[in-house]
């Protein structure tokens, strides 16, 4: 009989053992990590306790994963109140890097942000961009992760682009304004692909409401890509 019948059989007859309860302690099976043959109700102790084991470990990642949420959203709040205490762009803009580089421990930030008439040229995040990075902002609907940025996103950095091994891009829009918010590190895990962009997103939506805010609309001029 093939022992595929037998398991259906017995699947389809649960009270077999309870007819030939002796039965039991007269079958003897492998140990599973080798060595002496044990009972079935030592395998299923066996069975249980690996069970229990798994289920403590996932536990465990559940708990560190809510650990480390609440670490970040922690970091959010206290990144929404400084952009909130901001009084114009400038400000909100350096709080916002410093924030980053500080709270985050992101080791490099690059921002670029234009259709702002008149804004300040001395101000790094204010110096014009070319047509496509333009088109590549507005062509990011959810923030990238990965090893890859154009060269002249790259240059952001200064004497540390060469070394920068990934990167990830956010888009800061709003109906005035567009812009390119770069994180990028040495380590090339960092910021990688398979990664949730969920806080990344939210970050750039924040800092993009904030500039709304403190542009004065007779500072803001639309510009076409």
């Amino acid at each position: 009989m093939q022992s595929s019948l037998v398991a259906q059989y017995l699947k389809d007859n649960p009270s077999f053992f309870e007819d030939y309860a002796d039965l039991l302690a007269d079958i003897f099976i492998p140990h599973p990590h080798g060595g002496h043959a044990i009972s079935i109700t030592e395998r299923q102790m066996l069975t249980l306790r690996e069970k229990n084991r798994l289920l403590e470990n996932k536990l465990g990642e559940l708990l560190q994963f809510g650990e480390e949420n609440d670490a970040i959203s922690e970091k959010v709040h206290r990144l929404s109140l400084t952009l909130l205490a901001a009084r114009d762009a400038v400000e909100a803009i350096n709080g916002f890097v410093y924030n980053l580089l500080e709270d985050f421990a992101v080791p490099h930030v690059g921002l670029r942000v234009w259709g702002i008439a008149g804004a300040d040229g001395d101000q790094p995040e204010f110096q014009p961009v070319s047509d496509a990075v333009k088109q590549l902002a507005e062509n990011l609907g959810e923030p990238y992760c990965g090893p890859h940025v154009a060269e002249e996103t790259q240059a952001w950095f200064g004497e540390s682009a060469a070394k920068l091994r990934s990167f990830a891009q956010v888009r800061l829009a709003t109906d005035k304004t567009e812009g390119l918010l770069v994180l990028a590190s040495e380590d090339a895990e960092r910021f990688y692909p398979e990664m949730g962009t969920l806080y990344l997103k939210r970050i750039g939506e924040l800092l993009s409401a904030v500039l709304l805010r403190t542009i004065p609309l007779g500072q803001v001029s639309r510009q076409e890509a």
